[in-house]
């Protein structure tokens, strides 16, 4: 899908060499897929400390060979 964007030229060249990514667009997918990725694990971390555990769950049992 072709889309025209205005973006920072300073910023795209920047993020180009810190990533060593070759092409404009390499550099913005990159930036998209990692953008999506660090939400996701905000999203996750929100989870933290809301999930109960059984206090009898072994997991060494499970571990066990039978």
């Amino acid at each position: 899908m072709a889309t025209n964007l205005a973006l920072d030229d300073d910023l795209l060249a920047l993020a180009q060499k810190v990533g060593g990514l070759k092409t404009k667009k390499a550099t913005v997918n990159a930036a998209l897929k990692e953008f999506i990725q660090r939400r996701r694990q905000e999203e996750i971390s929100k989870l933290f400390g809301t999930v109960d555990y059984d206090p009898a769950y072994d997991y060494k049992e499970l571990r066990k060979k039978r």
